[in-house]
């Protein structure tokens, strides 16, 4: 007997996770593997979050928390939008999350209904197309190349032609690590207020930029969704935490998704998370880490036969045309772990339309993982 299966898992898979269980099946024959495939820093979360947890665990019962989040760390995020872009937030219009993934879909949920149509510039990060669509939203993907620095604007959302309900933004992105200036992030602010479009800002990678600061959308909007994550500058992605900012109108209605999708946050992930905001001197030393990678790979990887790069203005990937060399990325990075040991991503990860001709780089491991990458690809023929 066959029972019946929903339509909402018949969704594209997010290949850099086929990518990774490809090189630690590898890695688990006794293979040399270089891992540039996951945005996953290799420093560790700082000191002080560590010892925060062992006192939690010795000294307080791990229950649950409010949906929202525990006070203290709300606070703490508030805080730290004063400190870092100079914005005051009520922290009652923050919700923590378990991970950006859960805000995601918590935000996906409230501000959008089944056949709603909502933009992301192409390339972009699969996993949004792939809720939209496990949600029944339509995702109107927007074709920006290297011309466009791989980011939407309102020029190219007007030569869509369609009636949109929302838009999503990354800056930095992932995969090609470009930035919107200031002006260019509020003409996309201005362009939604206008069109009525529910703008949601991926924010992840704040904290993590080379010569451009990052400035949120909230320097020039409530009524977007400000989405973040403990994983990319904090060094916590396996602590599975994040968190939004929230339009007012959404709080009550994100509060009542959350308590039902997801009860409350981890706890003890919220304790460490309220620790990491008294670690910025560690954390930016971090970022110097990232950007001695950055180097390395700008440097070597024109001379190992990767000559034009995206301009990784911030996060820690390389996003490469490689169309000199195919027209199959995910047969290319195949064959590139198979005979050099380098797990990286194919570009079809991200952009269904021109991904065959580019694959992504992650620089967030160590300097000798970015040292030996760079020596076995010029040595690859």
């Amino acid at each position: 007997m066959a029972l019946k299966l929903s339509a909402r898992g018949d969704i594209p898979p997010f290949i850099v996770m086929d990518v990774l269980r490809s090189a630690n099946e590898r890695a688990a024959e006794g293979e040399d593997i270089l891992h540039l495939s996951l945005g996953q820093p290799d420093t560790p979360a700082p000191q002080p979050v560590l010892e925060a947890v062992k006192k939690a665990i010795d000294n307080e019962a791990i229950g649950y928390t409010d949906a929202m989040g525990i006070p203290v760390l709300r606070q703490r995020i508030a805080d730290h939008y004063k400190y870092l872009y100079n914005q005051v937030i009520d922290p009652k219009r923050i919700m923590v999350t378990t991970g950006s993934s859960a805000g995601f879909l918590l935000s996906f949920l409230a501000a959008f209904e089944p056949g709603d149509k909502v933009a992301l510039a192409a390339p972009g990060y699969p996993a949004y197309r792939n809720i939209l669509t496990a949600l029944g939203i339509e995702p109107v993907l927007i074709e920006a190349g290297p011309d466009e620095r791989f980011q939407p604007s309102p020029e190219l959302l007007d030569a869509l032609g369609e009636e949109l309900d929302g838009l999503i933004i990354a800056s930095p992105s992932n995969p090609a690590g470009t930035m919107l200036d200031e002006q260019a992030l509020k003409n996309i602010v201005d362009y939604c207020e206008q069109k009525e479009i529910r703008l949601i800002s991926d924010e992840i990678y704040h904290g993590i930029s080379y010569g451009m600061k990052a400035t949120t959308a909230l320097k020039f909007t409530d009524n977007s969704f400000i989405i973040n994550s403990f994983s990319k500058y904090f060094s916590m992605t396996g602590w599975r935490l994040g968190w939004m900012v929230l339009p007012e109108d959404m709080v009550r209605p994100e509060e009542c998704l959350g308590q039902n999708f997801f009860i409350s946050p981890p706890t003890l992930s919220q304790i460490a998370g309220a620790a990491v905001f008294d670690c910025y001197d560690v954390l930016d030393e971090y970022v110097e880490h990232y950007t001695r990678n950055r180097d390395i790979l700008l440097n070597e990887l024109p001379s190992a036969g990767f000559g034009s790069l995206a301009p990784a203005d911030g996060g820690f990937y390389i996003y490469a045309d490689i169309s000199h060399r195919t027209n199959d990325s995910h047969e290319f990075c195949r064959r590139m772990l198979n005979e050099t040991g380098i797990a990286a991503v194919p570009g079809v990860d991200f952009d269904p339309y021109s991904g065959d001709h580019y694959m992504r780089f992650s620089f967030a491991g160590s300097q000798k993982t970015m040292l030996e990458a760079v020596k076995r690809l010029k040595n690859w023929k």
